[in-house]
This record gives structure tokens, C-alpha cells and sequence, in this order.
């Protein structure tokens, strides 16, 4: 259990005799006379709780609660109030308060309403620090960013063929990041340790082959663009997947749809059959463009951090001209733009975009009034008001448009 207790009161005597009954305790308390002396002990990973007198000269007690709340909503805040002052502490009860003791309060009082707000303060970081281990050991989670409902049932087909020990196929548009996709399916199986080797379809014969099987030895063998292989290659690799024995999982990448290759006598069907036992699809980016700015900034941070730039400023006018764009390069297109953003360079996006089937004006500001709800909530925590206010809408307005573009304020709120 924690045992840390910021302890705030303005009246000195009142402030170490407290103190003092804390520490008989076994109990550590920081003590503070003021909001301002509070204020920088709070933050999301303090590991105790808050103690705070209500009526305090300049920010009361009721500021302190409201600045816990902002920092962090888990964080319990208990209240000591003198007897006139119980109206006030049943609102800021209402506020989201954990508790309030009247003043003066029995020591044994305070010591057990005190560890009781400990006991649950350290349920909470011990949760946390679970879901943050879970998600550090979620290579999924790390290496394929997306908020999209595409992007999270993306992962999970990657997670459940990590789970597998089958051939599988990993398919999507020019640009999507086939390989990174299989490289993320090995990094979370069982032979995560051991190699993982890529190589081209286009032009690897059965010696090539051979030697790639010998150095993916126990861990994973991804060939790109597998229909490109040339028809003896195949069959040597056909031969490979049915011999048995020990060998490395084998990974197809196809920009091109396998089965019609294969319908087309580009690719044995036999062993299109073999490597389709399972599948994930990356979507376009023109399929989930809520996930262009999520990209676009984790783009710009990578280029940011290998060149030892400083992150740029990434406004909402950017934003709304990358929304506007339909990608056909996808993930490689846009980290090209990233990289010139990155380094300060015009992002070149004025050019004509020669794609018939890009989305019109209507469709276009939609993604972008979309993308800057999404923004702004997960800047305010999914707190509702906060957020309308910022965007300076009428509460009604702002609902409204929440319901066109199927938000919750819910969902944006903060762990």
C-alpha cells in the first residue's frame, strides 16, 4: 500500500498536529499551507493522496479539488471542513470529492479514512502499471498506429496469427507497410528471439531460397510480393512448406490480390492455398482517415527524432489538406510528406491529385470536422464542455455533431 498523504491546510498548529498524527501512523504526509505550495506535488503518477482544508485564503480547497480532477480524475481528494462549511463539502462531493471529515476530527478517524482513499489509490496505479506493461509488450499496439475501427481489427488478426505457428499472408495496397506488418506477427509469436529475414519475390531462385531458409532457421522467413516469384522458386518453396522438419515460418506480402494471381497461373495455386491459411489485410488509407493525422504526427515525431529536429507545429490547416488528399501511396506517401514537414520544407501537397475516385468537397470536410472533434476531445479527456468551449460551438451544436460523426465523449476519457 502507498502511504504518501499531501496534507493542506493554511493554519500551522492545525497543519503539524495533523502531520504528526499521520506520521504516528506509519503514514508519510507532505505538508503544504497553501494551493500553491500544493499544486506541483500533484500530477498522475502521485502515489498518495490529497488531504485539504476547504477554507483557505486566495485557492480554497475547492481549487485544489478541481486541479486533482484535471491532473488526475482517480486521484482522491478528502476535505476538512468546519461544521458550517458540510453544505459546501456535499458539493464538492458532488464534484467528485472522495471524502470529508469535519474539523476537529479523531485522530483514528482521519487515519481510517486516510488509508481507506490509499487502498484504493494503489488499486488504481497498480492497474495502470498493468494495462502499461500489457500495452509496452503489445507490439501491435506499438508499431501499427491507428484509432480507427480498421486499424484495431487490423491488430487483432495480427495478434491471433502471432498466437499461430501456420503460413499466412499479408495483404494490402502499395505503400500500406506489408513487410512491417509481418515483422510485428513475428515480434509477437513464440520465436520472437530468433530471426527475421525479408526478401524479394522478384528474382529469387531456389539457391536464394535456400540460403534464406538457413538464416530464418527457427524464426520467420518473409518473402515480398510472393506472387513475383519465379515458378520454379515456387514450386521449390511448395516442396520446402510440405517437406516437414524443422524450418522457419514462412510469410507471404502481396500488393496484388493472391487469388486472382493465382486464378491467373501467376502463382501455384497449391501454394497460394498453403500460405493463405491465414490472412490480414491492411486497409487504405482512404478507407480510415481518421488515422491520417495519427499517422502523420507519429511520421513527423520518427523523422523528428532521427534527425534530432525539433517537432514542428502540425495545425489543423495541414491536417485538413493531408484529410483532403485520397493517398494511393498510403503510409510510404504520407511519410514522405511527414519527413518534409520534419524538416521544414513545403509539404508538397498543392499538386493535383490524378485519382478520379478521390472524395468530393462534402466528403472532404466532413473527415475534417470529424478529425478535429476527435482532436479536441483527447486534448480535454472527453470532458464534454471543456471541449464544446474550446471549439467555441453551442452545447447543442456540438452534440449534434457528435451524433453525425458517431462520438462519444465517453471514449476519449483518460486511464
Amino acid at each position: 500500500m502507498t502511504i504518501r498523504v499531501l496534507l493542506v491546510d493554511d493554519d500551522r498548529a492545525v497543519r503539524e498536529a495533523l502531520g504528526q498524527t499521520l506520521e504516528l501512523a506509519d503514514l508519510d504526509p507532505i505538508l503544504a499551507g497553501s494551493y500553491v505550495a500544493a499544486k506541483d506535488h500533484i500530477a498522475p503518477d502521485f502515489d498518495g493522496v490529497v488531504v485539504t482544508d476547504i477554507r483557505m485564503p486566495g485557492r480554497d480547497g475547492f481549487h485544489l479539488l478541481e486541479r486533482a480532477r484535471e491532473v488526475d480524475p482517480d486521484l482522491p481528494v478528502i476535505l476538512l471542513t468546519g461544521e458550517g462549511d458540510i453544505p459546501m463539502a456535499v458539493r464538492a462531493m458532488e464534484r467528485g470529492a472522495h471524502a470529508f471529515l469535519e474539523k476537529p476530527c479523531a485522530p483514528a478517524e482521519l487515519v481510517a479514512a486516510v488509508k481507506r482513499a490509499l487502498g484504493l489509490r494503489a488499486e488504481v496505479l497498480a492497474a495502470r502499471r498493468a494495462r502499461a506493461a500489457s500495452v509496452a509488450g503489445d507490439a501491435a499496439r506499438r508499431m501499427l498506429v491507428g484509432r480507427s475501427a480498421q486499424a484495431e481489427a487490423m491488430r487483432e488478426r495480427v495478434r491471433a496469427i502471432a498466437r499461430a505457428s501456420a503460413e499466412a499472408l499479408v495483404c494490402g495496397p502499395p505503400g500500406s507497410g506489408t513487410s512491417k506488418v509481418a515483422e510485428v506477427i513475428h515480434l509477437m509469436s513464440a520465436s520472437a528471439r530468433a530471426p527475421f529475414v525479408k526478401r524479394a519475390g522478384a528474382g529469387l531462385d531456389e539457391a536464394a531460397l535456400r540460403a534464406a531458409f538457413e538464416e530464418a532457421e527457427g524464426g520467420t522467413l518473409y518473402l515480398d510480393e510472393i506472387t513475383a516469384l519465379p515458378p520454379g522458386t515456387q514450386y521449390a518453396l511448395l516442396d520446402r512448406l510440405e517437406g516437414g522438419g524443422a524450418r522457419p515460418r514462412v510469410i507471404g506480402g502481396s500488393t496484388r490480390d493472391p487469388g486472382a494471381e493465382a486464378e491467373a497461373g501467376r502463382l501455384n495455386p497449391e501454394l497460394y492455398w498453403r500460405l493463405d491459411l491465414m490472412r490480414v489485410t491492411i486497409p487504405a488509407l482512404r478507407e480510415r482517415p481518421d488515422d491520417i493525422p495519427v499517422l502523420f504526427r507519429h511520421y513527423v515525431a520518427q523523422a523528428c527524432e532521427q534527425a534530432n529536429l525539433p517537432m514542428p507545429e502540425i495545425g489543423p490547416e495541414l491536417l485538413a489538406r493531408l484529410m483532403a488528399r485520397d493517398w494511393p501511396g498510403n503510409a510510404r506517401a504520407l511519410t514522405s510528406v511527414a519527413m518534409r514537414v520534419a524538416m521544414g520544407l513545403d509539404p508538397g501537397l498543392d499538386a493535383p491529385q490524378q485519382d478520379a475516385g478521390a472524395p468530393g468537397l462534402t466528403e472532404q470536410l466532413a473527415r475534417v470536422e470529424r478529425s478535429l472533434l476527435i482532436e479536441a476531445l483527447r486534448r480535454h479527456a472527453g470532458h464534454a464542455t471543456r471541449t464544446a468551449e474550446a471549439l467555441k460551438l453551442p452545447r447543442k451544436t456540438f452534440y449534434d455533431k457528435l451524433a453525425r460523426h458517431d462520438l462519444r465523449p465517453e471514449d476519449y476519457r483518460r486511464d
